[in-house]
């Protein structure tokens, strides 16, 4: 496995983009996307999300990840890099 997927999320979200942001890594986790996901400060607005996920899942991951975006209004919140 290799470091695929980055999500760039804001770090001033409000309480329920918090919990929408929460509720997406746990589905990534639970539905089998990767069993960890790394967060590193990209600098002072920015928090990098970074999980492995096998290269047979990375397209799958991406287009969740993209539909619970769309889905949660999040597009403000979290960017899929």
């Amino acid at each position: 496995m290799e470091k695929a997927i980055q999500l760039k999320v804001r770090k001033d979200l409000d309480p329920h983009q918090q919990l929408t942001v929460i509720k997406l890594k746990g589905s990534l986790i639970s539905k089998g996307y990767t069993e960890i996901i790394h967060i590193l400060d990209q600098d002072e607005e920015y928090h990098l999300n970074t999980f492995e996920t096998d290269l047979e899942k990375r397209g799958e991951a991406r287009q969740y990840i993209t539909a619970f975006i769309d889905q949660e209004n999040l597009a403000d919140a979290i960017t899929l890099k």
